[in-house]
């Protein structure tokens, strides 16, 4: 056998282990994105997300309003997601390309033509040979299965968002908008509801379980913005948190066991969020800890709660540590979500950010 001959066979070979990891790849890809029940960082989606993300940022830079740049920012997900499937088709596409090339007795402008017709179901331009043919079957089954996959996935993901958002539309009633834990807690006050909320943080523990499921599995969820541009599902969190946080510790009623366990499912749920993000943040911080929220601002909501003729403890000393206690478990990760997913202005939330950058025994130091 000649040495170029040699050569064009070893070729051939690295060309067809080439296109087999290039489609097993993206099969794997495909399953962890959209069967796979459990969070998983896929290469090919995220590439996909993130470079959608650099130019809509771009763009969002330049608007003028927050009303404008939300409306930018609300097509960055749902064009990434169409993006993702063109993305696994064209690498799978090109996998095929190569095995079709690597069979001998195609250039490579004929194995991509092969490869289009197969993946696409069209059967414009096809050959007789028997491996050809099982290439091309396998090819057209992948494509057919890939857009079957998708077409499940989307009311999976719309279902968990429609129930996110029911949550989010409600606490407007009690919240008011922007929405704010003063005035949650103000309202149930006025409404005779304030020693009576285990109802209320009832719901609250099943929505972030909820969202913990959800936003790990089915990640493009954290950047479908509220089909209200003054609305946000990790404000929504902040306002719940924090309410939670001052009935605790500021005022005067009965303690509820249930409000602890809202910021317990609360927080568990946006550190999930975070890991998947890779945000850092610590784990195990400890009570006097700082928090983005300053004793001033505390200071203006006691006095706000007061105002509403909310019943307080009067240790304002004892109430802002106890405060502190309990923001410290959610505080890095609200504000960190609230700035990546750029929610709308609620105060104690998306009105702030982190600095310097937040660090922790999850992440490396990281800008958020």
């Amino acid at each position: 056998m000649q040495p170029g001959t040699i050569g064009m066979v070893a070729l051939r070979l690295l060309a067809a282990a080439v296109g087999f990891y290039l489609i097993i790849s993206m099969v794997l890809a495909a399953i962890k994105t959209f069967i796979l029940p459990r969070p998983a960082r896929v290469g090919i989606v995220g590439a996909v997300f993130g470079g959608v993300r650099l130019l809509f940022d771009l763009r969002a830079r330049q608007a003028e309003s927050y009303a404008e740049r939300d409306r930018v920012m609300a097509l960055y997900a749902p064009i990434a997601l169409f993006l993702v499937p063109v993305a696994l088709l064209a690498v799978i596409l090109a996998g095929y390309m190569l095995l079709f090339w690597a069979l001998g007795g195609f250039t490579l402008g004929e194995a991509f033509r092969l490869s289009g017709s197969a993946l696409l179901t069209l059967g414009n331009f096809t050959n007789d040979r028997i491996a050809v043919k099982v290439l091309e079957f396998s090819a057209a089954l992948l494509g057919l299965i890939l857009v079957a996959l998708l077409i499940a996935y989307l009311p999976t993901m719309y279902a968990a968002f429609t129930r996110r958002e029911t949550q989010v539309e409600l606490l407007e009633v009690r919240a008011g908008s922007p929405p704010s834990p003063w005035e949650m807690i103000g309202r149930s006050y006025r409404t005779g509801e304030l020693g009576q909320m285990r109802g209320v943080w009832n719901d609250w523990q099943v929505w972030f379980a909820e969202i913990e499921e959800s936003h790990t599995s089915l990640p493009a969820l954290n950047f479908f913005r509220s089909p209200r541009p003054d609305l946000s599902w990790i404000t929504a969190a902040g306002v719940v948190l924090d309410a939670a946080a001052l009935m605790l510790s500021t005022v005067d009623v009965e303690m509820e066991p249930r409000a602890a366990f809202c910021i317990r499912s609360g927080y568990l749920a946006l550190r999930q969020i975070a890991l998947f993000f890779e945000i850092p943040f610590d784990a195990n911080p400890a009570p006097g800890d700082p928090i983005t929220i300053s004793r001033e601002e505390f200071d203006q909501a006691y006095d706000e709660l007061a105002a509403q003729g909310v019943p307080l403890l009067a240790d304002t000393d004892r109430a802002w540590q106890d405060f502190t206690g309990w923001r410290v478990n959610y505080d890095t990760v609200l504000i960190s979500l609230a700035t990546l997913t750029m929610a709308p202005y609620a105060p104690w939330s998306s009105d702030r950010s982190l600095v310097p950058p937040a660090t922790g025994k999850h992440g490396k130091k990281k800008r958020v």
